[in-house]
């Protein structure tokens, strides 16, 4: 929203609402994507719509076909190979540094993030489990305290979001990242460190799992 009126442009809205659809699971891979129907769907005229795709394209949720409409990325296996080699590098960084810069303020937003996430695990409310999962991730980015390392981590986020969303044992995500929450709070870097890998073979297997049931 912009800091002055507090007015959300359309097209942020309609990426939002897209991107939240897609990483939920709401819109299927390989979906069709039409300016025209999701104008119509979501009640404002097509160039929003137009705008939200072209930004969806850039955070690689959403691949263009000609002319007026889209589809909903189909991440191939060599896709998810290269996502999950990039993640286990700029995690492991931004684990280890968090623990070593974290701030009383920051781990209380990690700890609210964690809390979200437990609850909605036990629930089985799958989808702010998974947020709040991803929510804990972008807060121990922001721990690490590192402009360089929280630009690229943004232009993944997304595809983050998409990864983390593969998940479907809620309850041992939501306590590894309750492991690793004690790690940063005690500072040990060491702990942390071998935790994230740990994290890291259980994010994998979880995806094996999904991309074969799919």
């Amino acid at each position: 929203m912009t800091a002055a009126s507090g007015f959300e442009p359309e097209s942020e809205r309609v990426t939002r609402q897209l991107r939240d659809e897609i990483v939920d699971g709401v819109r299927a891979p390989g979906s069709r994507l039409v300016e025209r129907e999701l104008a119509a769907e979501l009640g404002v005229s097509r160039l929003p719509v137009r705008e939200a795709l072209k930004a969806l394209v850039t955070e690689g949720l959403v691949t263009p076909r000609p002319r007026t409409w889209a589809v909903v990325r189909e991440f191939t296996p060599t896709d998810i190979a290269d996502l999950d080699e990039v993640r286990s590098a700029l995690e492991t960084l931004t684990f280890r540094l968090a623990a070593q810069r974290r701030t009383r303020a920051g781990l209380a937003r990690l700890r609210a993030d964690l809390d979200t996430e437990l609850s909605a695990a036990h629930e089985g409310d799958a989808v702010r489990a998974r947020r709040a999962a991803a929510d804990f991730h972008e807060t121990v980015a922001a721990l690490a305290d590192n402009e360089l390392l929280d630009e690229l981590e943004g232009t993944l986020r997304s595809r983050m979001r998409w990864l983390l969303g593969q998940h479907d044992d809620l309850v041992a995500v939501a306590e590894e990242h309750a492991e690793l929450y004690g790690a940063i709070a005690d500072r040990d870097v060491s702990r942390v460190e071998a935790l994230v890998m740990k994290h890291l073979a259980t994010s994998r297997a979880a995806v094996r799992r999904k991309q074969s049931r799919d």
